[in-house]
């Protein structure tokens, strides 16, 4: 029997608590050790049993701890994989890997040298609704898919008060959404030929891009990427049309609503999208639409991957190669919103 590794978070504010720190307890295998945080009432509260510390270097200096997941803003996330890496640590860093591709294939070289496991949270992977849609477009039936729309809208009008939405390297809605869309089209479909994008600030008092619109560029296929904070009637996620027929689906994942809820990863209804898509499916003249039933959706399955990645059982859930691509792309798609012209890939 595996040993349990003892994990270490690090960060403590909205995507740690409500995250990072439910799945890891809920996976098998995992015990949530410490948390790096200023703010251990708040950490104890919700894991009683759980070490603090407000000291990185505290917690990689442990022994005990095998395993360090980075939940921290954006720019921290290349300079603490690389302290991590350098305490012998396997890594998870929260999505955006890092904030360059520079930075990116410096932690990637380092892992490598280390001989560690490095992991990248892209956890809409194991949305419903998308393992339903990559397992309509294996089994053929939309035949070869010419357009794929996918969207992740919002209606926030106001500007919070926090690094996200403040001007800085990794700020924005661009480094905030557009890794989730971005790497579910490169799973579906692999590098696009260009990119095409237009990233903007629309909402008043805003310090940073709170909307972006990408078009990839494939022989055939087109994708679009669109997200927004100003979009009252935000249902629509999926558009996906092929050569036998199109995919719609409407809303969000439930899995992130339930881990604001409090709901613990794993529970009877987890991962269970009530709204479901819709196929509509050529044959001939002949037009029939029916209801998909939605795979079930689990983000645990990135922390159970990289628990059996580290006993050497089984592959990275998520290597860090494929979130480099994602850093690409985010890259490319900065300096065609910048140019207002297709960047072409190399």
């Amino acid at each position: 029997m595996p040993e349990t590794l003892q994990v270490a978070l690090v960060g403590y504010g909205f995507v740690g608590k409500v995250f990072h720190a439910p799945l890891i307890s809920a996976v098998h295998g995992l015990t949530l050790h410490s948390v790096v945080s200023s703010n251990a009432v708040a950490v104890h509260a919700d894991h009683p049993e759980t070490r603090v510390s407000p000291d990185l270097g505290v917690v990689l200096a442990d022994p005990a701890v095998q395993l360090i997941v980075i939940a921290t803003p954006n720019m921290l996330h290349a300079s603490q994989a690389h302290a991590a890496l350098d305490a012998g640590k396997h890594v998870i860093v929260d999505k955006p890997f890092t904030v360059t591709v520079a930075e990116a294939d410096a932690v990637i070289e380092h892992a490598a040298r280390a001989g560690r496991v490095l992991s990248v949270f892209h956890n809409r992977r194991y949305d419903s609704d998308f393992l339903t849609l990559q397992q309509l477009i294996a089994s053929g039936a939309l035949g070869e898919v010419t357009q794929f729309e996918s969207h992740f809208d919002r209606f926030r009008l106001e500007v919070r008060d926090r690094w996200r939405e403040r001007s800085g390297p990794g700020a924005g809605l661009w480094y905030d959404l557009a890794p989730h869309l971005l790497d579910q089209a490169l799973q579906l479909f692999g590098a696009p030929l260009g990119i095409t994008a237009d990233i903007a600030v629309q909402r008043d008092g805003g310090e940073t891009d709170d909307y972006f619109h990408a078009l990839l560029r494939y022989p055939r296929l087109r994708v679009i990427l669109h997200a927004s904070t100003m979009m009252a009637a935000h249902d629509l996620r999926f558009s996906v049309h092929g050569t036998r027929g199109s995919y719609v689906k409407q809303g969000l994942d439930t899995q992130e609503d339930a881990l604001k809820e409090g709901r613990t990863p794993g529970d009877a209804a987890w991962g269970d999208d009530p709204r479901v898509g819709t196929l509509t499916s050529v044959t001939g003249e002949q037009l029939t639409t029916r209801v998909v039933d939605g795979e079930r959706g689990d983000y645990r399955r990135i922390y159970a991957g990289v628990r059996d990645a580290i006993h050497g059982t089984a592959p990275n859930p998520v290597p860090a190669t494929e979130a480099r691509r994602v850093m690409h792309w985010l890259a490319m798609g900065i300096a065609s919103s910048e140019t207002r012209t297709e960047i072409v890939a190399p």
